[in-house]
């Protein structure tokens, strides 16, 4: 059922209803207003007619026929068609005209509150009692029947049901015309949505406001609803896509580890009689080969993390412990290294604590490989400071640093120098987490001029919000 139809059968059934309900309150109105305008007119009545009454018991007490006749007649034209009833004191009836109750009705002796309704054999009248003071005392009695005001009342009644019966068509064609109108631009709206291509993406559902509360927010929240859809649609493909790159990633990079494993258990398996000493050498290969193929697959890992995080990770952290956590990871992993450090005791920022692991790990791990020269112990000085909005980290080691036409390339996937025994993702990693958390990454030398200096760059974590993610994060599909 259309809306519009939904409305109109509602308001045909509710505005007959609100009708009746207002003639009930309005026929309850008309009906106290008339039995006042009763009550009104019997006190009238009963002062007009009050002195001819108490000439009338004068009369009657002092046997005077003509007088009490006159004042009969008197009496009931004053009362016009008001029923009257006047008793003497000691009861007897001196004067009865109009309409009244039966003779079985019991009259109340006094009204101090002004008429009271009385029933007799089915019939309801209002009556006025009044006592009469003088010489000759008396009671004097007026009525009405309550029923005189029941035309009326029927009149008002049938008013309210004819008005309610034609309210009821008249409403329903109005609301439906007006709720057909109403609706138009919800019509509108579902046809634009119905017609939208979901390549076209958010930027092409754009309708201009139409000055209706309601069409336009669910237009803004369609809307919305389809940039979130575009964007987690491109989450998807962006995951996607870095699926595919890491297994053609791994494919190639593995290749070489596994065909010389390959290779060494073929000759394990073809020359079981080796001498313990070759057997040991190849043993050493397959050991160093698992090592590499383990730390490429690690590495790997890591930069698809990278590439799929959101915003949602990232949270208030101290760096200052992060760095000291990874400072004793580094010298329980490398005991024979010289790790000197000079830390705040606190240095907050905004990032992902996972991220920022990453990025010390392999920081820290890159410069005690590589930052030492042959035959001697690997020594590196790490840093941390604040200087202006940022987090400034360095680490300077003691090898044979990196020349400057190099710098930028070393940040590149899988950029081996001779004879490294690494991956070649160390430093990529560095560069994506820095990239994440909003920071720079440079490469220079130390202040005594032998050695490598990388310096990180972080925000420091204040009172802005979380820093927006790149919008390309393709560290493990770029091509380098």
């Amino acid at each position: 059922m259309k809306l519009a139809t939904r409305i109109a059968l509602s308001v045909t059934v509710i505005v007959p209803l609100l009708v009746l309900a207002a003639g009930l309150l309005v026929l309850g109105l008309v009906s106290r207003d008339l039995h006042h305008q009763q009550d009104t007119r019997l006190r009238d009545l009963a002062a007009a007619s009050l002195p001819d009454v108490r000439t009338l018991l004068t009369a009657e007490k002092n046997r005077r026929p003509k007088v009490e006749q006159n004042q009969h007649r008197r009496v009931l034209d004053a009362v016009l068609d008001a029923g009257i009833l006047v008793r003497s004191g000691d009861g007897t009836e001196v004067l009865a005209g109009g309409p009244q109750p039966a003779d079985a009705a019991r009259l109340p002796d006094a009204t101090p509150d002004g008429p009271v309704t009385v029933r007799a054999k089915g019939h309801a009248w209002r009556v006025l009692t009044v006592p009469v003071a003088g010489p000759a005392p008396g009671t004097l009695w007026l009525f009405t029947p309550a029923s005189a005001t029941d035309p009326q009342l029927t009149a008002v009644r049938g008013r309210v049901l004819l008005v309610a019966l034609l309210s009821a068509p008249v409403s329903g064609l109005l609301a439906y015309a007006l709720a057909g109108r109403a609706t138009a631009s919800v019509r509108r709206l579902s046809r634009r949505a119905a017609a939208l291509d979901p390549r076209a993406g958010a930027a092409a559902f754009t309708t201009a406001p139409v000055n209706i509360a309601e069409v336009d927010e669910l237009s803004s929240a369609i809307g919305q609803l389809l940039a979130r859809y575009e964007e987690q649609a491109a989450r998807t493909a962006q995951a996607l896509d870095t699926a595919r790159s890491f297994s053609a990633a791994a494919s190639h990079e593995l290749r070489t580890p596994l065909m010389s494993m390959r290779t060494d258990l073929d000759v394990l398996a073809a020359h079981p009689d080796l001498s313990p000493g070759e057997r040991a050498e190849v043993v050493r290969d397959l050991q160093s080969d698992h090592a590499r193929l383990l730390e490429l697959l690690t590495a790997l890992r890591m930069l698809a993390r990278g590439d799929l995080v959101e915003v949602s990770a990232f949270g208030r952290l101290d760096l200052a412990e992060l760095v000291d956590t990874a400072v004793g990871e580094i010298t329980r992993r490398h005991p024979g290294a010289r790790v000197s450090t000079a830390l705040p005791a606190e240095l907050p920022v905004f990032g992902w604590d996972a991220g920022l692991m990453i990025l010390l790990a392999n920081l820290l791990g890159n410069a005690v490989v590589h930052g030492h020269l042959p035959d001697e112990p690997p020594g590196i000085t790490v840093r941390l400071r604040a200087e202006g909005p940022y987090a400034v980290l360095t680490v300077d080691d003691e090898g044979p640093g990196i020349p400057p036409q190099e710098r930028e390339a070393v940040f590149g996937r899988f950029h081996h120098r001779p004879g490294s025994p690494g991956s070649g993702l160390g430093l990529t990693l560095v560069a994506q987490q820095v990239a994440l958390h909003g920071g720079t990454v440079a490469i220079g030398t130390p202040p005594g001029g032998a050695g490598a200096r990388i310096e990180v760059r972080l925000p420091l974590a204040g009172d802005a919000p979380a820093p927006a993610l790149p919008a390309r994060r393709d560290w493990i599909s770029r091509a380098d």
